[in-house]
C-alpha cells in the first residue's frame, strides 16, 4: 500500500490514491490540479523520509468544489461589567481528491 503524508493548509494529512480531503481553501477553480508537498512516503516496506528524495515525489490532487465548514459561534462575557460579545465564524474549505503518488 502506497500513502503519503502531505502538508496542506497548515495542517498534515495521510493521504493515498482516491482519497477525498477537506482543506483549508487552496486557489484554484474546480476541475483544476494542484500539487501537495510531500513529507513522508511509504510504499510497502519501503519509507522515504530524505529532503532531497521528497523533492521528486509529486503528489497530484483535482480540486472538487469550495465549501465552507460548521458555523462556531464565539462568545465572550466579563461578569459585572455589562460587557459581552456574541461573534460567529464559518472556515473556507476545499475538497480535493488525490488523483497521483509519484515517486
Amino acid at each position: 500500500m502506497v500513502y503519503a503524508i502531505v502538508r496542506a493548509g497548515g495542517r498534515q494529512e495521510k493521504v493515498s490514491v482516491g482519497d477525498y480531503v477537506t482543506l483549508n481553501r487552496v486557489a484554484g477553480e474546480a476541475g483544476s490540479t494542484i500539487e501537495l508537498p510531500a513529507l513522508l512516503l511509504v510504499d510497502g516496506e519501503k519509507v522515504t523520509s530524505a529532503a532531497a528524495e521528497l523533492a521528486q515525489v509529486t503528489v497530484t490532487a483535482e480540486v472538487l468544489e469550495d465549501l465552507r465548514g460548521p458555523k462556531i459561534v464565539i462568545q465572550k462575557y466579563k461578569n459585572k461589567t455589562g460587557y459581552k460579545k456574541r461573534q460567529g465564524h464559518r472556515q473556507e474549505l476545499t475538497k480535493v481528491k488525490i488523483t497521483g503518488i509519484n515517486a
